[in-house]
Formats: structure tokens, sequence, C-alpha cells
């Protein structure tokens, strides 16, 4: 049995040792905001926070991570939107919407990091989340105005 800890809720598992924390996360906890893209790591879709850091969640083994898990899920109340959320809304950062979860997950994690601070910092941190509808410009806006908001870490 394990125990993974997501957005605050603890949950014990019997996990297989060869399941992704991408797909635990979608087939047995029902959290689908972390999208499955390439599952090879490469677009940056599936991204969580996990111990304060983004990671590819199809790249780790569900019973391997003991940190608490952060998912798109967890970031806002359910009623108010997280600030970076807010954000991606206002500068139309989202376009067709596949990639925006793991894209406000690195967000987020870059804001904490206060990696957020001009948008080249923003472009380097946010190179492994591919858009495929080339939003980039509004994302790297709705970044930079989004860790602004977040203000201390949120």
């Amino acid at each position: 049995m394990n125990r993974l800890t997501v957005n605050g809720t603890p949950h014990d598992l019997d996990l297989d040792p060869h399941e992704t924390l991408l797909d635990v996360l979608r087939e047995r906890l029902d959290l689908t905001g972390s999208k499955k893209g390439c599952d090879h790591g490469q677009c940056g879709a599936c991204t969580v926070i996990v111990d304060g850091r983004a990671v590819l969640s199809c790249l780790i083994l569900a019973a391997r991570v003991s940190d608490p898990i952060e998912t798109i899920e967890g970031l806002s109340d359910g009623i108010t939107p997280h600030p970076m959320q807010e954000a991606f809304l206002e500068h139309d950062a989202y376009q067709c919407g596949f990639c925006t979860p793991g894209q406000i997950m690195s967000a987020v994690a870059c804001a904490r990091a206060a990696e957020a601070t001009d948008p080249e910092a923003v472009r380097k941190t946010m190179a492994g989340n591919l858009c495929r509808c080339s939003a980039y410009p509004m994302i790297v806006e709705a970044v930079l105005d989004g860790a602004k908001r977040m203000g201390e870490g949120q």
C-alpha cells in the first residue's frame, strides 16, 4: 500500500510498480486536468508540482513519489480561480486549452521559485511546455502577470 498526498488529500493506493503518476492521477483518482499528450516527457501537458517543483507526471513512477503532489484541480478553491489561472484567462493564453493545465502548473512553479522575472526568463523556464496553437506571446504575458498577482508565492 502506498500513500500519495494529492492537493492536500492523502490517498492510500495499491500501486503497480510500473504505473506512472499521470496514469494514477487520471485513471485512479479521476483528476483529469493533467493531460496525456506525448507520453514521453516532451510536451509538458502532464506537468504537476511535486515538492514545489514542476515535474512531468508521465515520466515518474507513482510508487516512487512520497512528496506532496499538486495538480491543476488543487490550485483554486473551486470557486475563485488561482491568480495564475486568472492571468491566463485575461491574457487569452489558452487557445484550444489542451496544454493549459501543464502550462499553468509550470507557470506557478516558475513564479513560486521567483524565476518569472522577465520575458526571457519565462521563455527559458517554460521551454518544456509546448503549445500547438502558438499562444506563446500571450502565455509569457500571463506568466509575468500571474507571478505579480501571486505576490508572496501563493
